[in-house]
């Protein structure tokens, strides 16, 4: 369902204005500078914010670019992150096709995917930001030691991903159908999606895979 477009969205994205990243583009190659040493990490679709400020907030030493192509969404996550005070989380609203235009060559350590669009028709599977196409991008801007977080709802999605990975060499570890009732659950950050399904009773399943 497309959500209802929001009242004034970007007076409100200005008022958050020094964590947006006005020119994505620009930033190729320079991304460590912005971070000031830290961790370079990348969620892709990071929805309302939870995760990604709820995950820098537990990791100060690493330095979180959130992308999101619904500003109307983003703004949310902006807001959160505003108000947390976090100083190591930015945004950009930009395509995750368009990645390679925007990070250089293992410039980035980790990448995570969190209840992506499953995009459930066989005809779209080139969308699925699993898919083979996407995963050759994460390889070549991911570090050589840069590892893929997955996590996802939908056990078709889960399943084609898994086999996706495995086509295009990445090695596969942590991997769970039940994140929730396994060892992983202690360290797992909650989604608002995540919590949602999670009550319905969907389990959710989870993947690390490394290039």
């Amino acid at each position: 369902m497309r959500m209802r477009k929001k009242k004034h969205t970007d007076d409100r994205i200005i008022a958050c204005g020094e964590l947006l990243i006005k020119n994505p583009y620009d930033m190729k190659g320079k991304w460590a500078e912005k971070a000031n040493g830290k961790t370079l990490c990348l969620e892709i679709g990071c929805g309302k914010g939870t995760f990604v400020c709820e995950t820098a907030k537990r990791n100060p030493d690493k330095f979180f670019i959130a992308v999101e192509k619904v500003r109307d969404v983003m703004v949310m996550a902006m807001e959160k992150a505003k108000n947390a005070e976090l100083t190591n989380v930015v945004f950009a609203d930009i395509d995750a096709e368009k990645l390679g235009e925007v990070f250089e060559e293992n410039e980035l350590s980790e990448i995570y995917l969190n209840f992506s669009d499953p995009w459930p028709k066989k005809k779209h599977a080139k969308r699925r930001l699993t898919y083979r196409n996407f995963l050759e991008l994460y390889r070549k801007i991911l570090s050589p030691d840069g590892t893929v977080f997955f996590k996802t709802d939908n056990r078709p999605l889960f399943d084609f991903s898994l086999e996706e990975l495995e086509f295009c060499g990445y090695r596969m570890s942590d991997i769970t159908y039940d994140l929730h009732n396994s060892e992983y659950a202690k360290d797992n950050v909650v989604t608002e999606y995540e919590a949602n399904f999670s009550a319905k009773g969907f389990t959710i399943n989870r993947v690390v895979a490394k290039p």
